[in-house]
């Protein structure tokens, strides 16, 4: 279902906001908990995620049983068998599709996943992951409507020629079931692939991580154990609301802030000159913070612990808001620049753009706009826009946004500010 965003601009924030499980870590755990042959239950999930709901249809069309509980925020999966045989549609808009492997092949010997979908932010193709299938010894052929993988998991060795999130979580899972032992090398270790690994462990496999990019996996050679466990919360959830609260000047209490994921970017904020009252695991947001405006800043997007590319919009936007010229550079996604072309409608002197670079030109007065969501951190960096500009502002294919930020409006509610929806397909 799509939608866009009526927003009208002048609302300011006010009150306590709770970040949610990460989205980042959450999909890919739901994935994970179908290797187990008892209950999992994940907590601190944020169930009402679109990539989350699409999963889980797509999950119990092929047998398995969840139940979900949105105010308590906990999945609990159950997976007796699996089989592909009742599935007539294969489109399904989310990349992870390929982390619905290897629960079917540890069952049956043959896996269809859809072809990934997601955000079109640069070429994300499935060649790695196609890599880790083969390397570990099984057969892959790309059909029309899906990708058919055959054969039993074996222990083998996998090296990435990049460093890749999903491939990374790919191959733990693959090799978590697999017989014998696999190493995994040129591994990128995120928080979220640290969560997977940590529920993984909780399952019995039995992963040993050395550095920050060798990995070496004890196969159990079968399904696993069931669970318990919490998703961490989103840090990039937490980012949003920290810059949304001090662009608008609102007083706003974030609670459940990974601060220990979070080093790096916060950081970059403090050097830009936001002021924050913390204590362990909250901050708070006011116009103190930012007694002396925010200053003009240049940094560039990379791996963890860095900035990452998900975050880029977000200081993108501050930089609109800044006292001077900032720069922002992504050469890893240097095509991730469409969204802000879309900013720049609210204010078409205030950013310029090239691949790889973003140079914003502050302090920017924001006038109402319609603007067109172009991926999902980009669209909720133009719904804040949108709330900082003078006038009533549409943004566009606004559940891109809604892939990433759960129960969203409920969350503006709690702040005492309003969006309205308007269903478009």
């Amino acid at each position: 279902m799509k939608y866009d965003m009526i927003v009208e601009g002048g609302q300011v924030p006010s009150g306590k906001v709770k970040v949610s499980g990460a989205k980042n870590s959450a999909t890919r755990l739901l994935a994970a908990s179908m290797l187990a042959d008892e209950p999992v239950r994940i907590r601190n999930f944020p169930t009402q995620l679109v990539d989350v709901v699409e999963k889980i249809r797509f999950m119990r069309e092929l047998g398995a049983k969840i139940e979900t509980d949105d105010e308590r925020e906990f999945v609990e999966i159950r997976t007796p068998s699996l089989s592909y045989d009742a599935i007539d549609n294969y489109d399904l808009p989310i990349r992870t599709t390929y982390l619905l492997t290897a629960s079917q092949i540890v069952r049956n010997g043959t896996a269809r996943i859809p072809y990934p979908g997601g955000c079109k932010i640069g070429s994300r193709g499935y060649d790695l992951h196609m890599m880790v299938w083969k390397d570990l010894g099984c057969h892959v052929k790309e059909e029309a409507e899906y990708i058919e993988v055959s054969g039993a998991f074996r222990g083998g060795s996998i090296d990435f020629p990049i460093s890749t999130v999903g491939g990374t979580e790919n191959a733990l899972m693959c090799a978590s079931v697999a017989t014998g032992t696999t190493e995994i090398r040129n591994a990128y270790i995120t928080p979220e692939v640290e969560d997977l690994i940590d529920m993984l462990g909780q399952m019995g496999a039995q992963i040993e991580n050395y550095g920050n990019s060798l990995i070496r996996v004890n196969g159990v050679g079968g399904l696993m154990r069931g669970a318990s466990f919490a998703v961490m919360p989103d840090r990039i959830e937490a980012l949003t609301w920290i810059v949304f609260a001090a662009m608008t000047g609102g007083n706003v209490f974030v609670e459940g802030v990974p601060f220990e994921h979070m080093k790096v970017p916060l950081l970059h904020l403090e050097e830009a000159g936001l002021d924050l009252y913390r204590n362990s695991n909250s901050v708070f947001v006011s116009g103190e913070c930012v007694r002396q405006g925010i200053q003009p800043f240049e940094l560039a997007c990379g791996t963890h612990p860095g900035v990452i590319s998900d975050m880029q919009s977000f200081y993108v936007l501050l930089g609109m808001k800044a006292n001077g010229i900032s720069r922002t550079f992504d050469y890893r996604y240097p095509e991730r620049i469409a969204y802000a072309r879309e900013l720049g409608r609210f204010n078409k002197d205030a950013i310029a753009c090239e691949p790889g670079k973003i140079t914003t030109y502050g302090v920017a007065k924001l006038k109402a706009a319609d603007v067109t969501s172009t991926d999902l951190r980009g669209s909720m960096a133009l719904v804040m826009a949108a709330f900082c500009a003078d006038g009533q502002s549409r943004i566009k294919d606004v559940h891109m946004a809604m892939r990433g930020y759960n129960g969203l409006l409920d969350k503006f509610k709690t702040l005492g500010i309003h969006a309205s929806l308007i269903e478009t397909e």
